[in-house]
């Protein structure tokens, strides 16, 4: 089964990367980002599921914005502890419990947003970090330990996750662009829960600006399965 699609740093040219129909859309609300998003978010074609990504930000922080622009996950790009996650996924029930007191029988959407925690790797990692998010979060993401906190341009070593010793589903991201393509076919050839694959810097312009014909190539390719032959010249 071929993973699905994040694209992950958008800010510019929001609407034009939409139609492209990624599965996910990744808004940056972290100012020290060169990314950070704090402008609306235009309409967006059915099934394309917004992700706020925050760094370290406080629980009310993340209630706000994510009621704000309708998030459908919440990633968790800092150093935030296994508290925090029961604290912030307790904040999300609540808001549930709300929602359905104020609204009985209404049905339509909740506010009901996945929590994705983001851990960092680059040679090695020890995956018994792990364990006390287990029951926290809905997925893992595993990205490249670098400056910033994200959109780093390189690849960490994926060799490491040989050893993932969990069933739960993770998003693969950290510098993934068209030179990636044939290590990634081997990776998902590995019996390894790969939810998504996650682009960003090497896919852009400049920060937020998206190269839409790069990311068609890389769609296309991704369409296949990465399975067979490609040519991405």
């Amino acid at each position: 089964m071929k993973p699905q699609l994040k694209i992950c740093g958008m800010k510019h040219n929001i609407a034009e990367v939409a139609k492209l129909q990624p599965d996910y859309l990744g808004f940056i609300f972290y100012e020290k980002s060169p990314r950070f998003f704090d402008v609306e978010i235009p309409s967006l074609p059915s099934g394309i599921k917004k992700v706020g990504v925050f760094v370290d930000a406080s629980l009310d922080e993340i209630m706000l914005s994510g009621k704000k622009y309708d998030l459908d996950v919440i990633q968790l790009h800092g150093e935030e502890s296994p508290n925090y996650c029961a604290a912030l996924k307790g904040e999300i029930y609540l808001e549930i419990s709300r929602i359905e007191d104020a609204q009985p029988n209404q049905g339509g959407s909740l506010f009901e947003p996945e929590i994705w925690k983001v851990f960092s790797i680059k040679d090695g990692f020890d995956f018994e970090n792990l364990k006390q998010f287990e029951n926290l979060v809905d997925k893992f993401l595993f990205d490249t330990k670098g400056k910033e906190k994200g959109g780093n341009g390189h690849t960490f070593n994926w060799e490491v996750l040989k050893n993932y010793p969990s069933k739960k589903p993770f998003i693969l991201s950290g510098g993934i662009g068209l030179e990636e393509i044939d290590s990634l076919k081997k990776l998902l050839k590995k019996d390894l829960p790969i939810h998504a694959i996650d682009v960003n810097s090497k896919f852009e312009i400049e920060p937020g600006l998206k190269d839409v014909s790069s990311l068609k190539k890389f769609i296309s390719i991704i369409e296949t399965g990465l399975n067979g032959t490609t040519n991405h010249d």
